[in-house]
């Protein structure tokens, strides 16, 4: 069975919640990006980045606002059901951006990055990558994968959402101007793609927002048509 959920940023905690038990071997949970556990480097990581590799189950992150470019792109790249993945260490993998996963005829385009609304804070600690917002030569990469499937998935993963999608959400805060060029890039897949349901995370909310368009953050959702 596949799983989805939101940011994590390195929360230990979130590790021994018991939506976790719901995880067998040969599961894959997916988080929707803002993963946060390589971060530092430091010893206390590295012991969780151990335990999360030597589980039966597979976790699997999207690239967030809140991610260590430097470490995860030092990773080994490799294949992964069909898309590009970093195998940061065992059963813990991150997933590129702009890649179609096949699992088990179950098609998943995923595509990390955002940008970072206390960057300018993050650049002063020195904990801010440029990577983190995706480059035109990935977005285009993206459409083309999607084209080469006819534009048609069965799931899309991201870190942030489409623009509309993001400005319904931000309205009851009045905080609509966070509205970026990778919203709109999502929004044009949203028009020109078929998907069964996009899960996204960085908004910290499990709230359903339409009936295609689910923010995910502690809960852990299953993907209809993977196997039990």
């Amino acid at each position: 069975m596949i799983y989805v959920t939101g940011d994590m940023h390195g929360a230990i905690e979130r590790l021994y919640d018991k939506e976790w038990y719901k995880l067998k071997a040969g599961d894959i949970l997916i988080v929707c990006g803002d993963f946060g556990y390589l971060w530092n480097g430091g010893s206390e990581e590295q012991k969780i980045i151990d335990y999360l590799a030597t589980r039966k189950f597979t976790v699997a992150f999207l690239d967030g606002t809140h991610d260590n470019y430097d470490i995860i792109n030092k990773c080994r790249t490799t294949y992964f059901k069909g898309g590009m993945v970093h195998r940061i260490k065992g059963n813990l993998l991150h997933l590129m951006r702009g890649q179609i996963f096949n699992f088990d005829g179950v098609k998943i385009f995923t595509f990390g990055g955002g940008e970072s609304s206390d960057k300018d804070m993050r650049v002063e600690q020195g904990y801010w990558w440029r990577e983190e917002i995706p480059s035109p030569q990935e977005m285009a990469h993206g459409a083309e994968r999607l084209d080469e499937e006819a534009c048609e998935v069965d799931y899309i993963l991201t870190h942030e959402p489409p623009s509309l999608v993001k400005s319904a959400m931000l309205f009851r805060t009045g905080d609509a101007q966070r509205v970026n060029k990778l919203n709109g890039y999502f929004e044009e897949i949203g028009r020109n793609c078929t998907f069964k349901h996009w899960y996204f995370g960085s908004l910290h909310e499990d709230r359903v927002v339409t009936p295609l368009h689910t923010c995910v953050f502690k809960k852990l959702i299953p993907l209809e048509g993977t196997k039990k």
